[in-house]
């Protein structure tokens, strides 16, 4: 399928299409319909021009040919059918790229929704724009729109061994690449060195930017690397990290499940080993 008429994130919204995506979130939460066919992941489908109406629903995009509209499950006022509230860490695996990415903006929009709600400069409150994704305050006209918060995540490596590490917020068993948030004034690629550092002693010889990743926990746009070890013992910080090493392609720990930037990362590493 061509990518662009898969996924299409323009502001343009089509207005002839008889069914749309009603993409119902609260929190992290996706609310679906257990009662659709197998194999459909439950997503509800609505009669287009009724979203297009309603002031509850925003467009936010074309998945699969179809538009799509986010709405919040406290604003629901469409339904014709009983939604459950699946948390998205649950579901990842069960996506393509495009729905991830499409359930992704979802969460963000709404999520941003809600904490601007008043104007950050004159503390009004805000409204949505007619036409842009932004809210507006009609106090000083002041535009507020979609935070993306940029993150590193890298997979450090040494030939057949790999450096993982265990968030204190992970389940016990589990670990992933080590990860963190960018610093104002920072390239991505002096962020994955320092957080390196920081969490587990390690110095970072070589990196090799491989893909990126929207990631709705809360709002964050993770930037995908590979790094070669370039010296130094591991010594954890004990407080975002409470436990790393280093492990083999062949003996990995309990890792994330497919659909996660972490597990292509991994499974980029290991694949000339299989």
């Amino acid at each position: 399928m061509n990518h662009f008429f898969s996924l299409d994130l323009s502001s343009a919204e089509p207005r002839d299409a008889d069914e749309a995506w009603c993409f119902v979130v609260q929190e992290q939460n996706l609310y679906i319909d257990f009662a659709q066919q197998p194999g459909d992941l439950g997503i509800p489908r609505l009669p287009a021009f009724l979203l297009r109406q309603h002031p509850n629903y925003r467009y936010i995009g074309v998945l699969h040919g179809q538009p799509c509209y986010v709405c919040d499950e406290g604003e629901h006022e469409l339904a014709d059918q009983r939604l459950h509230p699946t948390p998205l860490r649950q579901i990842i695996g069960q996506l393509d790229d495009d729905t991830f990415t499409m359930v992704a903006r979802a969460l963000q929009v709404m999520s941003w929704r809600h904490n601007h709600r008043f104007c950050s400069r004159c503390g009004s409150p805000t409204s949505p724009h007619e036409r842009e994704l932004a809210m507006t305050c009609p106090a000083c006209d002041y535009r507020q729109y979609p935070r993306i918060t940029p993150c590193v995540i890298a997979l450090i490596s040494d030939g057949e061994y790999a450096l993982l590490g265990r968030s204190a917020r992970f389940p016990a068993g589990f670990y992933s690449c080590l990860a963190g948030f960018m610093e104002a004034g920072e390239t991505a690629e002096q962020a994955v060195r320092r957080e390196v550092m920081e969490e587990t002693g390690i110095q970072v010889g070589d990196l090799r930017y491989a893909r990126s990743q929207s990631w709705p926990f809360p709002h964050s746009l993770m930037l995908g690397f590979h790094g070669d070890y370039a010296g130094g013992d591991i010594v954890i910080d004990d407080d975002e990290i409470v436990d790393a090493g280093w492990y083999r392609h062949d003996q990995l720990p309990r890792t994330p499940p497919p659909g996660s930037i972490a597990h292509t990362l991994i499974e980029q590493w290991r694949a000339p080993y299989q």
